[in-house]
């Protein structure tokens, strides 16, 4: 399906879609890696298969492996991450953010690609997931290494048009059937 055929299985109602869909990855400011590691960290992160398989093929064509693999790795960390944190940030005893976490992280240590590139996919993961003690602290880490507000806008934007697709097409899927 690819990125034409993904956002030509956009329904007429949600036709803004379509053409966000089109501007947050073909009009993009962003680097090309950057901008294939959010795409593929934020359609995993939106949990559909349809936006997945559809995306995933474009995002290894545009990332080295070392890339694609980190882009993965800032999913799967982040899904854990968003939980445990937001979980932290919602429990009104403050105590609890005081206690030691306890789970290994050892890949925000190193993650095989430029630091603010990974830095700004576990963001828009972040941003998907709603986690924002996460957004926050990766926005914080972000900005002192010299990216732009711009450049966070656009990672928010991709994650928002594609958590948004995500649930329209998986929405349709599940009433046609």
């Amino acid at each position: 399906m690819a990125l034409a055929e993904l956002k030509s299985a956009i329904p007429d109602y949600a036709k803004d879609l379509r053409l966000n869909l089109g501007a947050v990855i073909g009009n993009s400011l962003l680097p090309t890696q950057a901008l294939w590691g959010t795409v593929l960290a934020c359609a995993i992160a939106s949990r559909s298969p349809l936006v997945l398989r559809e995306l995933e093929p474009e995002a290894r064509e545009n990332l080295k492996p070392e890339a694609y693999r980190a882009a993965k790795t800032a999913a799967a960390i982040m899904a854990m991450n968003n939980v445990f944190y937001r979980t932290r940030h919602l429990l009104s005893d403050p105590e609890y953010s005081s206690l030691r976490a306890g789970l290994r992280m050892n890949v925000l240590g190193d993650p095989g690609v430029d630091r603010a590139d990974f830095e700004l996919w576990a963001f828009a993961v972040s941003a998907v997931n709603a986690c924002g003690a996460c957004l926050d602290a990766h926005e914080h880490k972000l900005r002192e290494a010299g990216v732009s507000r711009d450049v966070v806008q656009e990672a928010t934007k991709i994650a928002a048009v594609l958590q948004a697709v995500a649930v329209t097409l998986d929405a349709e899927a599940a009433l046609s059937s």
